[in-house]
């Protein structure tokens, strides 16, 4: 691995829909559905906060993102997550394509990505995900949708894996 790589993810965090995250406190079974929009706009207001930080593009540790790199990773969360609720709500059962973060990261070069423009795409990227998660029918919460490796998701289950994502990077950058 080079100096500045970091080192991929590979845990499953779908366990943080079923216990406390210990890390970052979210508790993901007390949201309700409807509460997501909500969330998502406080938190998008925080990350733009992050955002304008003088330190936003330092690392912390050589094999820890920046909060820059953090903040572009939750632009795509949000772009990602947002796609996901709206196949979910328009198409029966819908397999999600695989999205490597990682790779993306490194493709995207998050850590050269310009911070103004970085929070001006969040908050796009943020009001397309509380759309896509505004307005859903109590029906609709229980909609089904399948990761690549075969984990299923509800709309409401997808919604507070997602939201715990939001919240454990602010918690990660001391947002």
């Amino acid at each position: 691995m080079a100096d500045d790589q970091i080192e991929p993810d590979t845990k499953d965090w779908t366990w943080v829909l079923d216990a406390p995250c210990p890390e970052c406190g979210f508790q993901a079974e007390a949201v309700s559905g409807p509460e997501i929009p909500d969330l998502v706009e406080s938190y998008t207001a925080r990350w733009e906060h992050v955002l304008t930080r003088d330190d936003v593009a330092a690392r912390p540790a050589p094999h820890v993102w920046s909060p820059l790199e953090y903040a572009c990773h939750v632009r795509d969360v949000f772009t990602i997550f947002g796609r996901r609720a709206r196949l979910m709500r328009d198409e029966d059962g819908p397999e999600f394509e695989n999205w490597d973060q990682d790779e993306t990261a490194v493709a995207e070069r998050y850590g050269e990505q310009d911070p103004a423009t970085v929070a001006r795409e969040l908050r796009a990227a943020a009001q397309g995900a509380v759309a896509a998660f505004s307005g859903v029918a109590d029906d609709e919460w229980a909609r089904p949708g399948y990761r690549s490796n075969g984990s299923q998701f509800t709309v409401l289950s997808l919604g507070r894996y997602f939201v715990h994502d939001v919240v454990h990077h602010l918690h990660d950058v001391r947002g």
